[in-house]
């Protein structure tokens, strides 16, 4: 559709008598807008008098260069806004096959209903003295936020530890369970000889899993210790910093990374710096339901999510209307390298990106983005899983993940269907419906016949916790059960809800959800009406649906159904929760539609709610929530942990440096941090086989006879068995779920205590392991040797079986 504009004489008509209009079509405007050449044009009978037009081209053209002239020094909007209406594609009439596919790919960027949030300043840059102070400071309120931010978390970890005051050991021991056994590997590459010793140790290690050699930088997702290490080593930092505090302090930078990444998502979506500061403040004050990076340092997810975050505002620019090619081209290379580091740093990233892979489905379906930018999202996280399945030495879970699989679906069947945007509402429909089944089902089968030729089931124990999660699978599975029964991956608490609305985050929130989704459901339902080739001849459009927005808006939502399913998986959710409020407060929707339901409706009063509201909000925040920060910033505390510091201290000096340690998951990932012995099993779940042998080991606190128990050990090369009080008598799992039943529904015992059974449960012939070889009984005593023990920890020697020495054992006594 070309928008003509008529240029007359003083008294408005040619020469010829009849009016002289001309399309913008038919001149070149330059890139200053000023410079105008005729273009040849065939003589067209629908305009009057076209030959005597034609006949005073140059002096029409030289009234049209002055025109441009005074459009390009009046203003930029008209260049950057009208300018790509009026210069938009006509469509041709001949072909009917291309003109779907050309609708696709070339969009035109109609007004909508948010593009006048966005001043211009902030979309098409103005270098005005005002817009860039006014921008300088919104992005140095971004650093601010997200060193207050780091510096607040870590000021945390300082007071609940002590960290700072607390000897070497016991600050190991508070990397708990598995952020133990990442640290040891950065530890273990600090200890290396060299940079390269240390990577041949990690790429075949033999401590990790006795009797096994395994490559840790395949299994596992350890790069940032291997990076960190370099570059402590690299770096003149040893004579400054203690290399644990350059760890701690990387990861507390991260969240200032994180705070940023969001503030840039909300300055985005709202077209003012003032979202990204509520979002900000938001983070900060919900950090309880944010990030638990203060206990958890080591943790995967605190790595990952930043470069999330930041991969999620580069998808927000890169989907804003009339963005540039060279800018299109920058934001997909940044978008390729967050998902690098993203993937690079989580093993559940394949499952994480599965969830955006299918908001680019929907958006795709629905008309809300081009062929281009669909297939090019699509291909960056292709690319992004390949590269990091390169790194990770050709790690097969990569390669059998559904995202890879659904990638490959959705782009093959979209290919075999190009029709699938052609048609009225009820057929468009159908072919969607259709589509949909059709990905579905190929996905299912390329995933099935990848991990069968692959011999894949590394994430098999996943999908069976999905299942029995919902009902859809056996409930007695000892892997799935592990996570059924953990609070982490329950249900979302109905007290986060609570805390949330506290802190006025979820008040706007679930409105700008509500209203968005209503406004998206309209946009989707024009787009499936009307089809691409009513929409592309169609010279009056409604307003469309800002792209950007739509995938924010579906990014929280399906995230969020995500959180409420696992209680885990709500630090995806709620940190970007806070930008998508913050958009509602600070941006037009919800207030526009507000004045206009109160018949006031005017740029100055909208102007200033928008601008007035955060302000009062920020204030009220800040009343309310900064005496208690300073009073939780005031709060002492101190690491005590005496019985796990005495163990480890007599495995360090009593035990052989080679002797193979067998117990509990996160007790053995703080004896690999701290003594560096050799493990039997670890927390790093993602490999049947140790699942297996995790099991097996678990039978010491099962109902099971000491010959098989000793068995067991030997079998995975055990010396020693580390047995905790915690465990054996648990009490904080209800019953059913306490790991001592989990092994007695595996091995179809009746579990302890009152309650019902189910009727295929048999009781045991054996008394539990735990607690039976604590009698010092004959037939334990044969095979097992105490040797340490305290309030929590019981460590026994493994004999050698059937060969008695006349020699003393040089093992140390016991140690009360």
């Amino acid at each position: 559709m070309i928008c003509e504009q008529t240029l007359r004489f003083k008294d408005g008509r040619n020469e010829c008598g009849s009016p002289l209009i001309w399309s913008r079509a038919d001149f070149d405007i330059s890139q200053s807008g000023c410079n105008v050449s005729r273009k040849s044009r065939a003589a067209d009978p629908s305009i009057p008098g076209v030959t005597a037009a034609l006949s005073v081209v140059y002096i029409r053209a030289l009234k049209i260069h002055r025109i441009c002239v005074d459009f390009h020094t009046r203003t930029r909007r008209w260049k950057a806004g009208q300018f790509g209406k009026m210069t938009s594609l006509r469509q041709r009439k001949g072909n009917r096959g291309k003109e779907a596919t050309q609708a696709a790919e070339v969009q035109p960027q109609e007004s909508n209903c948010c593009t006048h949030h966005h001043p211009d300043k902030i979309l098409y840059g103005d270098w005005s003295w005002g817009a860039i102070i006014w921008t300088s400071i919104g992005w140095s309120v971004s650093v601010g936020l997200g060193l207050l931010c780091s510096i607040y978390v870590a000021m945390l970890h300082e007071n609940d530890l002590w960290f700072s005051n607390i000897k070497e050991v016991e600050r190991e021991i508070s990397f708990r369970t598995e952020c133990g056994l990442y640290y040891s590997y950065y530890k273990q590459m600090l200890q290396a000889p060299s940079i390269q010793e240390g990577l041949s140790e990690l790429i075949h290690d033999n401590l990790t899993e006795s009797k096994r050699t395994i490559n840790l930088l395949q299994r596992m997702n350890i790069y940032q210790e291997v990076f960190l290490s370099v570059l402590y080593r690299l770096l003149p930092l040893q004579a400054y910093l203690e290399p644990v505090y350059f760890y701690i302090y990387t990861v507390f930078s991260l969240q200032a990374v994180y705070v940023i990444a969001l503030y840039l998502t909300a300055w985005l979506l709202a077209g003012s710096w003032l979202a990204g500061v509520l979002t900000g403040v938001w983070y900060i004050l919900n950090r309880v339901d944010t990030t638990r990076v203060e206990f958890t340092i080591s943790l995967r997810e605190n790595w990952s999510l930043p470069f999330f975050a930041l991969q999620v505002t580069a998808v927000t620019c890169y989907l804003r209307p009339q963005l540039s090619a060279l800018q299109q081209k920058v934001m997909a290379w940044l978008i390729y390298v967050t998902t690098c580091c993203f993937c690079l740093t989580w093993q559940f990233n394949q499952f994480i990106l599965l969830v955006q892979a299918l908001i680019v489905y929907i958006l795709d379906i629905v008309d809300l983005l081009t062929t281009t930018q669909v297939t090019t999202l699509y291909l960056i996280q292709v690319s992004s899983l390949l590269s990091i399945w390169l790194l990770q030495f050709c790690n097969s879970m990569i390669l059998g993940s559904l995202v890879l699989s659904f990638i490959v679906a959705a782009l093959f069947i979209r290919h075999c269907q190009p029709d699938l945007k052609t048609g009225g509402l009820l057929v468009r429909l159908a072919k969607v419906l259709l589509h949909s089944i059709l990905v579905l089902l190929l996905t299912f089968i390329i995933n099935s016949l990848t991990k069968k030729a692959l011999q894949l089931r590394s994430d098999e124990h996943i999908f069976k916790f999905i299942k029995s999660k919902f009902a859809l699978g056996p409930t007695r599975d000892f892997d799935a059960s592990l996570y059924l029964c953990e609070e982490a991956f329950g249900l979302l608490p109905l007290d986060t809800l609570e805390r949330l609305a506290g802190t006025l985050l979820l008040y706007p929130y679930v409105p700008t959800v509500l209203l968005l989704s209503g406004m998206l459901a309209v946009a989707v339902l024009h787009n499936l009406r009307l089809g691409e080739e009513k929409r592309a001849a169609a010279r009056e459009q409604v307003e469309a649906f800002r792209p950007d927005v739509a995938y924010n808006l579906l990014h929280s939502v399906l995230y969020g159904l995500l959180a409420f399913s696992t209680m885990r998986m709500k630090y995806i959710w709620t940190g970007h929760m806070c930008a998508v409020a913050a958009y509602g407060v600070c941006g037009t929707d919800l207030w526009t539609l507000l004045l206009k339901a109160l018949r006031c409706n005017s740029k100055v009063l909208l102007r200033f709610i928008r601008y007035a509201v955060p302000v009062l909000m920020i204030g009220w925040l800040y009343y309310k929530f900064w005496p208690k920060l300073m009073e939780e910033l005031s709060e002492l505390r101190e690491f005590y942990d005496p019985d796990t510091v005495e163990l480890m201290t007599w495995i360090s000096t009593k035990t052989p440096k080679q002797a193979v340690f067998a117990g509990s998951m996160q007790l053995l990932a703080g004896i690999k941090l701290c003594t560096g012995r050799v493990l039997t099993n670890h927390p790093h779940y993602e490999d049947k086989d140790l699942r297996e042998r995790t099991r097996q080991v678990y039978q010491v606190y099962a109902r099971r006879s000491p010959e098989e128990v000793y068995d067991i050990l030997r079998a995975v090369g055990a010396d020693y068995v580390v047995l905790e009080n915690s465990i054996c008598y648990e009490r904080r799992h209800q019953r059913g779920c306490r790991l001592r039943d989990l092994l007695d529904l595996a091995n179809g015992h009746i579990m302890d205590g009152p309650g019902e059974n189910e009727p295929d449960l048999v009781p045991a012939s054996h008394p539990r392991f735990c607690e039976a070889i604590k009698t010092d009984d004959a037939a334990y005593s044969a095979l097992f040797t105490r040797t340490f023990q305290n309030k929590t920890f019981y460590v026994y020697r493994l004999k050698k079986k059937r060969k008695k020495s006349s020699k003393a054992s040089s093992e140390p006594g016991v140690k009360q």
